[in-house]
């Protein structure tokens, strides 16, 4: 699905400086509060499903709501070889400071749970004009780089990553095509580890996940949830869903999620 749904407005900003600078596709929508902030997955983009159908449900009900493409991912610039957990946390912040204002509902699909986890600290430690209202996550992926991909890995993808600096990984989705996963992803990813210890976010949080998800297993939902303060923390277990939970069974269960949380 390509459409654009009419009068969410395209707009660019600039990140980093120098080498490292990289222009950043956001789509935002002026509307009520909460606002929605769509965090999307790695090598997803803010044109898929669930992210339109959470903008659909923004415009029929007069919500606030910004999505944008990470750089190397849609219509951002950047390459994705480039990309680390921290790079694009930088961008999640920076779109969240320019574009969000008041309570926000963060909405976090597969790696966004891991950005999302992230940025709803960063606002914990720097208020400004937005805040965080709660979270919604879709087959979050916290720690992804390392306990889904470096643990998994075989000894000879870890020593091309090690000598090479990258692997290109094959791939079910999209096009089909391999990616690269980098030496750099999985060493910078090191630094944002958050399933060591306990998260104390200050917010509702609803987690959603496929038990048949082949990307992230449901027992990783699981030790997210234990790293959680038990106040309004919600796992919803959908025993016949995989990893996209983009089947209209699924949209209508995230859609009353966000709506739970205000």
């Amino acid at each position: 699905m390509t459409d654009i749904i009419p009068d969410a407005m395209l707009d660019f900003i600039d990140v980093g400086e120098g080498l490292s600078a990289r222009r950043i596709a956001v789509r935002s929508r002026r509307g009520q509060g909460p606002g929605l902030v769509w965090l999307g997955g790695f090598k997803s983009d803010m044109q898929g499903s669930k992210a339109l159908a959470l903008d659909a449900f923004a415009r029929d009900h007069s919500r606030a709501m910004v999505r944008f493409d990470y750089s190397g991912h849609g219509e951002s610039g950047g390459d994705f070889a480039d990309g680390t957990i921290g790079r694009w946390l930088e961008e999640s912040v920076a779109v969240f400071e320019r574009f969000c204002d008041g309570p926000q509902v963060l909405i976090g699909s597969s790696m966004g749970g891991w950005i999302a986890l992230l940025l709803a600290r960063e606002i914990k430690k720097r208020p400004g004009k937005a805040s965080l209202a709660g979270l919604v996550l879709i087959a979050p992926a916290p720690d992804f780089t390392e306990a889904l991909m470096w643990k998994n890995f075989s000894p000879a993808v870890k020593k091309e990553i090690e000598t090479k600096g990258v692997w290109m990984r094959p791939s079910d989705y999209g096009d089909g095509s391999p990616y690269p996963i980098t030496r750099n992803l999985i060493e910078e990813g090191r630094n944002h580890l958050v399933l060591g210890s306990a998260i104390d976010l200050g917010c509702p949080v609803r987690i959603l996940q496929g038990a048949k998800d082949p990307d992230v297993p449901w027992q990783h939902a699981f030790a997210l949830t234990h790293r959680l303060p038990a106040d309004d923390v919600v796992l919803t277990m959908i025993q016949d869903g995989d990893h996209r939970l983009s089947r209209p069974q699924d949209i209508a269960r995230i859609l009353a999620a966000v709506a739970e949380i205000g």
